[in-house]
């Protein structure tokens, strides 16, 4: 096993050791520690969360984190939940039944690992060759793809809350955080509900996986728009290349109210991430991408082994079970019991739930309406919602061949999709390529493939402007090939006219190069300060009243 260079990648990151082929825990002692955890309170002694922090810095002491310092107030942050803010039955089953099951679970981590090592190389069964999916340090600038069973995943968020992950090198590689010492320690320091509220939903995740263990798996790619061009893979695209786009605008849905992470119809969901994925997830954060990540805490897992996204980099994450329900948002975060998760599963063991997690930029002013910072938001979402199967099966119709033929094994990692792009410069009459307003030709069957769900995308804290976010992401979107673009705006007033303005752009008929080159009409004016209007109100004709735009086809609601 020494000899696998995705394990000789992950080894310092966990913590266990390798020795003659076989992981194990590095001593004895937390063995026996995990042992008599497992044996419940009778034998442990361990029954409050007072005694639980002893417990873990006695554990942590043994696999050698002694030097690795244990957050401040930590101790006394297991101890206010679990002992002051859990009701007394939760509490007691907690350590009768939950804290056992999840050192029976820690305790399988290494044979869990080598079983995982040993099937990962097979896991996806592809005819054009080996796929590697095993757990490693997926870097930066490293397009590929990890895929874990749920079980495996358990387990390393069992290491997460015992806080027994090595910490010393997670920053030289750009590594979030992933121990749960700071996420309890918060919660002493500077109590807030909501910090509770998160903590409720990660112990009612691990109530859940210690009931009944989930089977299915979770998948993690990094996805990477190259920098240099010369490989037959999509490289960063410049401002020529949107300018000079044929490809037709994908239909766009706007709601006005509703949650992204609730559309019921299988699509790829997005994560406004930021570029460490989870964010503030086990700090204080609390917004979009923290609650995804505590309503769907095995997303947290990918926090191990994927270092920050670099400018050209995107994160899918497929197959994660949602497990908790909330209400309100930030401050007024709240989780709201169990979520019983009925989406359906698809031929590899994932459930069809997709997160593509693209950051934006932070607190940009008034330089985001610069072409380089245009340029850079527009790629980034691009490089997030391109489907490298969907631009394969087009490179092969563009080849005469029956795109049907292609399947999702053959082309789960086909990195070759340019064919597709030169099927654009086929399409030469407007009338054709908008046989039906709104509609790609390029698709042959919408319900094979998933549109993009999202909203205000770095417009919250991060201070983008909410006109420019939108028609950026619906650009990308459109040229991705996806087959629509669904919009939940939150009724963010700046949006209220989406739907209208969307349509009207439709019923012109214009590609995304023609909306990309009005885009920097306007962004080259708003930048010199020559207009302070939004988006909207500068593209709309002065004679087109808003209320007069058609809106009958896009299911606003």
């Amino acid at each position: 096993m020494e000899d696998r260079e995705d394990v000789r990648s992950i080894i310092p990151f966990l913590p266990l050791v390798l020795r003659s082929s076989t992981l194990s825990w590095p001593s004895a002692a937390a063995e026996e520690a995990l042992e008599a955890l497992s044996k419940g309170p009778e034998l442990s002694h361990v029954d409050s969360g007072q005694l639980m922090a002893v417990a873990i810095s006695d554990i942590r002491n043994s696999v050698g984190l002694s030097s690795g310092p244990f957050a401040r107030f930590a101790a006394e942050g297991y101890a206010l939940f679990f002992d002051e803010l859990m009701p007394r039955n939760d509490s007691d089953r907690w350590f009768r039944e939950i804290l056992p099951s999840l050192a029976t679970l820690l305790l399988k981590l290494p044979s869990l690992l080598e079983t995982h090592w040993k099937k990962a190389d097979s896991f996806f069964d592809v005819k054009r060759g080996r796929v590697v999916t095993g757990l490693r340090l997926l870097e930066q600038q490293e397009a590929g793809i990890v895929v874990l069973s749920q079980e495996l995943i358990g387990a390393l968020l069992a290491c997460s809350l015992f806080s027994l992950f090595p910490i010393p090198e997670r920053g030289s590689k750009h590594l979030p955080m992933i121990n749960f010492d700071k996420f309890f320690a918060n919660l002493h320091e500077k109590y807030r509900e909501k910090q509770e509220d998160k903590i409720k939903c990660i112990v009612h995740y691990f109530e859940r996986i210690c009931s009944s263990m989930p089977k299915g798996f979770v998948s993690f790619e990094r996805k990477v728009l190259l920098l240099e061009s010369g490989s037959s893979a999509m490289s960063y695209p410049t401002a020529d290349f949107w300018s000079e786009s044929i490809v037709p605008l994908c239909p766009v849905e706007v709601h006005t109210s509703g949650f992204i992470e609730d559309h019921s119809k299988e699509s790829l969901k997005v994560d406004f991430a930021n570029k460490y994925i989870g964010g503030g997830a086990l700090k204080k954060g609390c917004v979009q991408e923290e609650i995804l990540f505590m309503i769907y805490p095995e997303l947290i897992s990918g926090m191990l082994f994927l270092p920050a996204m670099a400018e050209n980099e995107a994160i899918e994450m497929v197959g994660a079970e949602r497990f908790s329900n909330y209400t309100g948002y930030s401050s007024s975060f709240r989780f709201s019991g169990d979520c019983v998760d009925k989406t359906d599963i698809d031929c590899f063991g994932r459930r069809r739930t997709r997160f593509i997690a693209i950051d934006a930029l932070r607190r940009p002013g008034k330089k985001q309406y610069e072409l380089q910072f245009v340029l850079r938001e527009i790629n980034k979402a691009f490089c997030g919602f391109r489907d490298e199967s969907r631009h394969a099966k087009c490179a092969t119709l563009s080849e005469g061949n029956d795109c049907h033929s292609a399947s999702v094994e053959d082309c789960i990692i086909d990195k070759a999709p340019a064919a597709a792009l030169e099927l654009e410069g086929k399409l030469e009459d407007k009338d054709v390529r908008h046989s039906k307003a709104g509609t790609h030709p390029l698709i042959l069957n919408q319900e094979q493939h998933v549109g993009i769900v999202t909203g205000n995308w770095g417009c919250g804290a991060y201070g983008g402007d909410p006109e420019l976010k939108t028609v950026i992401q619906w650009l990308a979107a459109s040229q991705a090939l996806r087959p629509s673009l669904t919009y939940y705006t939150f009724g963010l007033e700046a949006l209220q006219n989406l739907a209208k303005v969307s349509e009207w752009i439709l019923m012109q008929k214009w590609t995304v190069g023609d909306l990309w080159n009005m885009l920097l009409e306007y962004s080259s004016q708003r930048s010199k300060e020559g207009t302070r209007l939004g988006f909207f109100s500068w593209l709309l004709p002065s004679g087109v009243d808003n209320d007069a735009v058609i809106s009958n086809s896009m299911g606003a609601t």
